[in-house]
């Protein structure tokens, strides 16, 4: 339950409210974090919140990907390359890296979702004689909100099909405009051999997951990654139970079949 000190030692800003922070162990390191997993990441003398890896599993480096929406997360964006931040962790399920030999593998991402995701897309990078296809789908409110933008061509370059749209957008935008469930429709994979994971919103993860269903894909097969209102990530407070569910334990990452009928209950 003790945070370990963990010193920034990068920043980058990527949109107008969401940094990527690079963390190194001031003594001793967290075990390396699964893709998929997170850390309860402390801003000292502000509070705690979770937060999801968002680079590459390394005991030495930590990545995180946040989007300041709060008191804690504001700290932990304004914070600055030599500040020491406290991490704990890391807890919850993957996204079960890797998939069986010649599966599709299909990810897909909604503005702040496509953090914890990014991990899998290097995994698939890395591995990528591993599967058939590889398709990275990307969704965002506006342009300027989408994240990750200098290395969609490098994925591209990897191996991997790369679809991006956005809610809407000016004159100056030349890609698509719509919701990234739309994408799905054209998107063309094996639904008996393919796995998806998906990770945004949740209305957002509702409508991709019932596309999906609908081109045939198994509901177990669709792996999401569920928010709530963690404390502890130990499932000792139950302030992130969902049903009979504590997410920060058995989630975040959840088969569909299992999260299907637990999404439209709400967060008190």
């Amino acid at each position: 339950m003790m945070p370990l000190p963990y010193r920034v030692t990068g920043r980058r800003q990527e949109t107008s409210d969401t940094a990527t922070l690079i963390l190194e162990p001031v003594r001793q390191p967290m075990a390396a974090a699964r893709p998929g997993q997170f850390s309860m990441v402390y801003a000292f003398g502000v509070g705690e919140v979770p937060i999801s890896v968002s680079g590459p599993p390394d005991a030495d480096l930590v990545v995180h990907t946040l989007r300041a929406v709060g008191a804690v997360t504001r700290a932990l964006h304004d914070a600055r390359v030599g500040q020491v931040l406290g991490l704990r962790g890391p807890y919850g399920t993957d996204w079960g890296l890797p998939v069986p030999v010649g599966s599709d593998l299909v990810i897909v991402g909604g503005g702040i979702g496509l953090a914890p995701l990014r991990p899998a897309v290097y995994h698939a990078l890395d591995q990528r004689a591993r599967y058939r296809r590889v398709a990275v789908l990307i969704g965002a409110r506006t342009p300027d909100d989408l994240l990750f933008t200098k290395e969609y061509d490098d994925w591209r370059a990897g191996g991997v099909e790369v679809g991006v749209t956005v809610d809407r957008a000016d004159t100056t935008w030349a890609g698509r405009v719509g919701v990234v469930p739309d994408l799905i429709t054209g998107l063309e994979f094996a639904p008996e051999s393919t796995v998806a994971l998906v990770c945004g919103p949740e209305v957002m993860m509702r409508f991709t997951a019932r596309a999906l269903l609908r081109r045939g894909v198994p509901p177990a097969a669709v792996r999401v990654s569920l928010e709530r209102n963690m404390h502890c990530g130990t499932a000792l407070c139950g302030h992130c139970q969902l049903g009979p569910l504590l997410l920060c334990r058995d989630g975040p990452v959840v088969g569909y079949d299992r999260a299907q009928p637990l999404t439209g209950v709400k967060e008190l």
